[in-house]
């Protein structure tokens, strides 16, 4: 039997999204690139986007680590929560 790679056991998860509520608030007007680039590399679950000079989000798929939180100290994530009950990953690695 092969190892599994993170890949694999990510691919694993099952996600239970809410799609009428966004445990996340994101300044999505937010212009400082740089600031930009530090979610870009650190979401593990790739919920941010750049594109056209236009910051992009969306919570489906989020691991719920808070990276993107920690990092931003409020400038633009302005709102970070647990999703409501029954809702967000449940993970699954074997």
């Amino acid at each position: 039997m092969r190892k599994m790679t993170i890949d694999d056991k990510l691919g694993l998860n099952k996600f239970n999204v809410d799609e009428s509520y966004s445990h996340i608030d994101v300044d999505l007007d937010y212009k400082d690139e740089a600031e930009i680039r530090k979610l870009l590399l650190a979401c593990p679950a790739e919920c941010y986007k750049y594109e056209d000079g236009k910051l992009l989000f969306a919570h489906a798929g989020c691991l719920e680590c808070g990276t993107c939180r920690v990092l931003s100290h409020g400038k633009i994530v302005t709102a970070w929560r647990h999703p409501n009950g029954n809702f967000g990953v449940q993970f699954r690695h074997g």
